[in-house]
Order: C-alpha cells, then sequence, then structure tokens
C-alpha cells in the first residue's frame, strides 16, 4: 500500500542525509553484490511489522514501514535483523544472508569463544589476554585482537563459531588466509552470535560482554547506538575498505542490543557500491536503526 505523502517526504529526507543523493538504485534485496559476498542468493525484504514492545510516535507499524523503505533505496548491500527476546518476533529488511568481509564484528564472536573457554579450564586467560579484550572490544583494537588469535589457535575458533554460535555462513574470503581479518558472514550470522551471547552464555562472562559493549569507545557511536541512550544500547561495530571484484567498497557493520535487559538483539551489514564512504555508511546503517526504534533521525554519530 502507497504511503502518505507526509511520510513519503520525510523517508526522502533521511536518504539524502544518510547517502547524499546518488541515482535511484533497486531494492537491496534484488541487486545482491559479487565478489566478497561469494555465494550470496537474494532473501525477501522481511516483514515491515517491527517487534513488539516499542513505544513511540507515529506508530510501530509506521517506524517498520519507514524503516524498511529506507533500506531499499540504499545503494549497496544492505541487511538487518531486529529481535525480541522476549516475544520471539523478528523483523528484517534487506538481504539479511547476503555475505561480506565481517570487518571487525568477527572480535565479538573472538572474544565470546575465549571467554567460554576460559569458563571450561580450557585456557587460562591472563592480565594481559584480559587487556586485549578491552581493547579489542572497547577501542576495536587490531592488534590485540591479532594478539589474542595468534595464542589461542584462531584458524580453530571457526568451526565452534559455526556450530555453536549459528554462523553457519562464516567463511574464509576465497584467496586469503585463514585469519580474523579475512572472514566473511552475513547479517544473519551476526543476530545469532548476539544472540548466543545473551541467551545461552555463563551469567558472568555474558555481564562483562554486555557492560563492555555499552561503554565502546566514541569512535563506535554509531549503528545500534543510534537505538538512543533511553534504550541501553551495546554494540560492536566493524569498518573497513575492502576489495569487492577489483574494486575497493566501504563495509560498515553492527551487532549489539538495546532495550531493558538487552531485550532486543540488532544486526545490520552495508557493502556499499565503489565510491561509497565511511561517513556514508556509518549514517546509513545509525538512521536504519534509529527509523526501526523511534530515536531522531538523522542519528548522531561519532565517526572513526
Amino acid at each position: 500500500m502507497p504511503l502518505r505523502r507526509g511520510v513519503v517526504a520525510l523517508f526522502t529526507l533521511f536518504a539524502l542525509t544518510a547517502c547524499g543523493d546518488p541515482p535511484a538504485p533497486a531494492p537491496v534485496s534484488e541487486q545482491p553484490a559479487v565478489g566478497a559476498s561469494q555465494g550470496r542468493q537474494a532473501a525477501p525484504a522481511g516483514s515491515d511489522e517491527p517487534a513488539a514492545g516499542l513505544e513511540s510516535k507515529g506508530g510501530a507499524t509506521d517506524r517498520g514501514a519507514l524503516a524498511a523503505a529506507f533500506v531499499r533505496k540504499l545503494p549497496g548491500t544492505f541487511g538487518i535483523i531486529v529481535r525480541d527476546r522476549t516475544t520471539g518476533a523478528v523483523w528484517k529488511a534487506g538481504d539479511t544472508t547476503a555475505t561480506t568481509w565481517t570487518a571487525s564484528t568477527i572480535k565479538l564472536a573472538i572474544a565470546t569463544d575465549l571467554l567460554e573457554r576460559n569458563q571450561s579450564k580450557q585456557i587460562t586467560l591472563d592480565a594481559t589476554d584480559r587487556s586485549n579484550l578491552d581493547k579489542a572490544l572497547i577501542n576495536s583494537d587490531n592488534d590485540a585482537a591479532t594478539a589474542l588469535w595468534n595464542k589461542y589457535d584462531g584458524p580453530g575458533m571457526l568451526e565452534r563459531f559455526r556450530s555453536r554460535y549459528g554462523m553457519s555462513r562464516l567463511a574464509v574470503i576465497d584467496g586469503y588466509d585463514t585469519f580474523w581479518r579475512n572472514l566473511r558472514c552475513s547479517a544473519e550470522d551476526l543476530q545469532s552470535l548476539m544472540s548466543y551471547v545473551l541467551d545461552k552464555l555463563d551469567a558472568t562472562d555474558r555481564g562483562y560482554l554486555v557492560s563492555t559493549l555499552r561503554k565502546v569507545a566514541s569512535n563506535q557511536h554509531w549503528g545500534v547506538w543510534a537505538a538512543g541512550s533511553s534504550l541501553k544500547p551495546g554494540n560492536k561495530d566493524g569498518w573497513a575498505e575492502k576489495p569487492v571484484d577489483g574494486k575497493n567498497v566501504w563495509m560498515t557493520h553492527t551487532v549489539g542490543f538495546a532495550g531493558d535487559g538487552e531485550r532486543y538483539v540488532v544486526a545490520a551489514m552495508y557493502e556499499q557500491r565503489p565510491g561509497g564512504t565511511l561517513d556514508k555508511g556509518a549514517h546509513a546503517v545509525s538512521d536504519a536503526v534509529a527509523t526501526y526504534f523511534g530515536a531522531k533521525v538523522p542519528a548522531p554519530v561519532s565517526l572513526p
């Protein structure tokens, strides 16, 4: 059903703010990218109904429709999922099964694996390891993540990421070494990982990850963060310029939670087209989240 004229005008403002004024692209779900996103298949845009329990002006249905329409207009490949842990309802927009470079979002999986292995006495995390966990999650420190990967058999983690955390589409980018910076996954994979942390992880380790993701450095105050301070969000963002089909494109991804008791799991991945920028990507991901949760749009962001 066509949106009301006022809603269309509002959505147009969102799109221009986040992405400049590019030619109108085809819907994301109809234009899967190639290259890093090997084996990509188009997926349904998902329901326009957001998860239950959100109270804000405009109504839940309007917010879901606006967010889905916003995503469909973005150039490149975008997938976003919001899962309500209380009701089980799931809202999706874009191509949530498309895979692309994970960037730093995979640091959350590394941290989860190490905490579980420490809890089961398979390894013992020392003070340096704990410091590196903090640096990798809060500051997105690459050297800290590499130190943990090398010390604790990073390649051996991948099968646990798939089988234990539900990251079934996780794979190494073709032609690259097995290394945390050379992996690809989907928004579905990130949602499964965050859900595992909140639903199944040991309470002490879950508490550490929740509190740590809520105090990320200012260069990660975008993405899930755009749900708004009243929802007490926490997130791990990932941003990188990576090759796809021989051309470098920007990745801006986010995974985390929002709401009392971490009620909403949120995951979004955005692979732009050539000519995109970090600024456009971070704003687009943030505005999609903010629109869904009824927060301020354009969302205030603090860029890396």
